[in-house]
């Protein structure tokens, strides 16, 4: 599968990518853990049908230490065993902020997200949610490839 754009070639989309990585720079200073962020990221580029954004927080998160049983089971985390209850409230947001047509994000997802994490964590949460959901739209439309990623690739960009 060969990419139909380059993004990083276009001067609007090259300086837009870039803010991109600023506010990325942002979420990794916040007290949420790298691997749930990256879990996070994982589902909704599984949602998305990102394999870019899959290949990427894939390797990031095992880098930072995760699991190959949990980043298999990310997909499934509703029917595993292997997530705390904090994570679960944290892929259901990340699940429901991806689906926004479908039916919102529920109270009960809120109240859970609300339990486990303060306020600041919680804006972390929104915040990663909807970047991702943006980045994974922009890989998916230009059809980036997932597959080449190594870790730790991006933060030359910085």
């Amino acid at each position: 599968m060969e990419p139909r754009f380059n993004l990083l070639a276009a001067p609007t989309a090259a300086k837009i990518a870039k803010r991109f990585s600023d506010v990325s720079s942002v979420l990794e200073q916040s007290t949420l853990p790298k691997t749930l962020r990256e879990l996070v990221e994982l589902r909704v580029g599984q949602l998305n049908g990102c394999g870019f954004c899959v290949d990427i927080h894939t390797k990031e998160a095992a880098a930072a230490g995760e699991s190959a049983l949990r980043l298999h089971l990310v997909a499934a985390w509703r029917h595993s065993t292997v997530f705390t209850a904090a994570e679960r409230a944290a892929l259901a947001l990340a699940e429901e902020g991806t689906r926004l047509g479908d039916h919102g994000v529920s109270d009960e997802t809120w109240a859970e997200v609300r339990e486990h994490y303060d306020d600041d964590q919680v804006g972390a949460l929104v915040c990663l949610v909807s970047l991702i959901n943006a980045a994974t739209r922009m890989n998916v439309i230009v059809r980036n490839p997932g597959g080449s990623y190594e870790p730790g690739m991006f933060a030359a960009l910085d």
